[in-house]
């Protein structure tokens, strides 16, 4: 059928799609989209989200952080190097866990005094050369795939601590949903940072819209920039400018 050939163009080139927005496109109602998208994923050439349909598989299962590190690589080093631009002098931070808040701390060169929060043992090992950076490591459970700690003690921690930045890591950025990551204490860990934070900053490769996972962390009004790559579509952006969401988009 023309339409399904459509909708199959359109995604491929999109990655990630609303049933409005193909309402939209294809002129037909709500209801007849649904009915393409159950068809075509029976297919088995496509996934139905919540709201809309993805190329890509929108559940993701965890990863060990030395196999995320081999993907996207010029992506994150971009994201990771522009992040590390917004970081002021004599500033206060919070680095979370994950390969792309891991590649900011090798961009970090600060000019005078720094402090750092941080549950990622791989960014502690990255900042430690630095004499002029104060780090506080959060104590706690080791979480061996993602080389960080998680629990109770870190949560605790974060109660006493306020910061200016929050640079966080996630597995997936779903409009409905918002940012959700593999595993519930991460997720625990994560929202206390958020409650520290006088800005949150999501620090994502353009793989990571249009997914979800197990935990949610928090949803997109609890985010204020997020920066990614030029491989975002056109519909995210779209979607996160609605939802009030700074989007920057490095060009590497």
């Amino acid at each position: 059928m023309e339409r399904h050939r459509a909708i199959l163009k359109k995604l491929t080139q999109e990655k990630h799609l609303e049933v409005s927005d193909l309402c939209n496109i294809l002129g037909v109602s709500a209801v007849t989209i649904r009915k393409d998208l159950k068809f075509l994923e029976q297919k088995g050439l496509l996934f139905r989200t919540h709201g809309g349909a993805s190329l890509e598989n929108p559940y993701i299962n965890e990863r060990t952080v030395l196999d995320k590190e081999k993907v996207f690589v010029a992506e994150k080093n971009g994201i990771a190097e522009m992040a590390a631009s917004l970081i002021s002098e004599n500033d206060a931070i919070m680095i979370a866990s994950g390969t792309t808040v891991q590649a900011l701390s090798k961009y970090i060169e600060p000019k005078n005094k720094l402090t750092v929060i941080t549950p990622s043992l791989a960014v502690v090992m990255h900042l430690i050369k630095h004499e002029n950076i104060e780090i506080l490591q959060l104590g706690g459970y080791l979480r061996h795939s993602a080389a960080s700690v998680i629990g109770n003690y870190a949560e605790y921690m974060l109660e006493h601590i306020s910061c200016s930045k929050l640079f966080l890591g996630v597995d997936g950025i779903d409009i409905n949903y918002g940012i959700s990551t593999t595993n519930l204490e991460e997720a625990a860990l994560n929202k206390k940072m958020i409650d520290a934070a006088q800005k949150v900053i999501v620090l994502a490769d353009a793989s990571k819209f249009g997914k979800k996972s197990f935990a949610k962390i928090c949803g997109l009004s609890a985010i204020d920039e997020i920066i990614t790559d030029q491989e975002i579509s056109k519909t995210f952006r779209k979607k996160l400018l609605e939802n009030e969401v700074k989007i920057t988009v490095v060009d590497r």
